[in-house]
């Protein structure tokens, strides 16, 4: 479906058409329709399909019919992290081009300045705010930000804000909206606590699903099982033997990342590392340097691992099996955007087989094997590819809540094997 098909008006149109959008994604041609009939929305949809185009069109064709509370914050977008509210604010400043919309982001890191600036837009009614659950509880404990004119709420990215912990935060934030509204939830996977969440906060909504949770399809994907003295050994064997377009290592901790970058540094390679311990101002810049091509390489934590708008990926690199199965689906989805092709490596070491093992189940998919370059390959023993054992869980003999401590009973069934996964 074309952008022109939609009733969408010609000031929308006019950007869309600057910015060389025609085409809708498929999650933008279910969601805009239902999202201009007033409905709430639950949607799920993979990294990389559109999806903040999805509801920011529709909503910025809503206010300009005007539907709106002058001198109010009239729309909230929630999302989990600075990144993702400076990609959406970036997004915003293209498609409200021509119109007649204020917005502001509103998130951590910035000085003082920036924290007076984002006061007054809430005094004087930004039609929109984009912000991050911990700096808008800030400005409600601590400044009375007005929300009462809410129209529209948007929880962008809903599992990472719950994975970070915001369940609680971001109904604090809802208990100061009004009732009255329209709401929109998209998430890439739907975990127990979002299915919550979505029962507390949606009335009675609308569903779009596109491709939950699984890995696009122009990705190919690829598993070294190797040892954990190897992992160090293979990324310069990887970088030093051929050359790769702009790619993502990412690694488990600040201090593993510290050290790749410090590797790939002595190889002379246009590399940067991104981590917690870097201030706001140096992670910007990283992430424009990157984006404008002047560096090659990220080294970097699940900072990144969502809500990065860079469409020229080539090379993603899992240093580390993520935590969880769906980590790895947004780690690899940094590629292979926008229907383009790219490549997810994952470095897999004996301990890690158990995670590694339902990533594979998660995606109902057995990733292909590559063999060990072979100087990194003599370098320690041959991992062998089996699954991992069952997981046995030892029964608990501590003190209950209440009375005295158990004791402890017969040796036999002090143990219970969980169901094999």
């Amino acid at each position: 479906m074309k952008f022109e098909e939609l009733d969408l008006n010609d000031d929308l149109l006019d950007a869309l058409y600057d910015m060389r959008f025609a085409t809708c994604t498929p999650v933008q041609e279910l969601a805009i329709p239902k999202i201009l009939a007033k409905h709430d929305l639950l949607a799920s949809a993979q990294t990389g399909t559109g999806k903040t185009a999805a509801y920011l069109l529709p909503l910025l064709e809503l206010l300009s019919r005007g539907d709106k509370t002058e001198d109010k914050v009239n729309v909230l977008i929630l999302v989990p992290t600075r990144e993702l509210a400076q990609q959406v604010d970036q997004l915003l400043e293209g498609f409200a081009y021509y119109s007649n919309v204020s917005w502001i982001a509103v998130s951590g890191g910035n000085d003082g300045v920036a924290f007076g600036q984002q006061q007054r837009a809430f005094e004087k009614g930004s039609d929109i705010v984009i912000a991050t659950p911990g700096r808008l509880l800030s400005h409600l404990r601590f400044c009375d930000a007005d929300l009462s004119g809410i129209r529209y709420l948007v929880l962008d990215e809903a599992d990472r804000m719950l994975d970070i912990g915001f369940y609680d935060d971001i109904m604090e934030i809802i208990s100061h909206l009004p009732k009255e509204r329209q709401t929109m939830m998209f998430s890439a996977t739907f975990p127990p606590e979002v299915e919550k969440l979505a029962r507390n906060v949606l009335m009675n909504p609308e569903e779009v699903k596109i491709a939950v949770s699984k890995p696009a399809d122009g990705i190919t994907q690829g598993v070294y099982l190797l040892q954990e003295t190897q992992k160090v050994p293979l990324i310069l064997s990887l970088f030093g033997d051929q050359s790769y377009g702009k790619t993502i290592i990412f690694s488990s901790s600040k201090d593993k990342v510290k050290e790749l970058y410090r590797e790939l540094k002595r190889l002379r390679l246009s590399v940067a590392q991104m981590h917690s311990d870097l201030a706001q101002t140096e992670r910007s810049q990283v992430m424009l340097d990157f984006k404008n091509n002047k560096i090659q390489i990220l080294v970097a934590t699940d900072l990144v691992a969502r809500g990065i708008d860079i469409d020229d990926i080539e090379l993603v690199v899992n240093f580390d099996v993520p935590l969880q199965a769906e980590d790895y689906v947004h780690r690899i989805g940094r590629t292979a955007r926008a229907g383009a092709k790219g490549v997810g490596f994952t470095f897999v070491t004996p301990k890690d087989r158990f995670r590694f093992d339902k990533i594979e189940h998660f995606i109902e998919k057995q990733i292909p094997r590559y063999s060990l370059p072979e100087n990194v390959a003599k370098l320690a023993a041959k991992v062998e590819d089996k699954p991992a054992s069952p997981i046995v869980k030892k029964k608990f003999y501590g003190k209950r809540r209440y009375g005295n401590p158990q004791k402890r009973g017969n040796a036999k069934g002090n143990y219970k094997a969980l169901s094999k996964h």
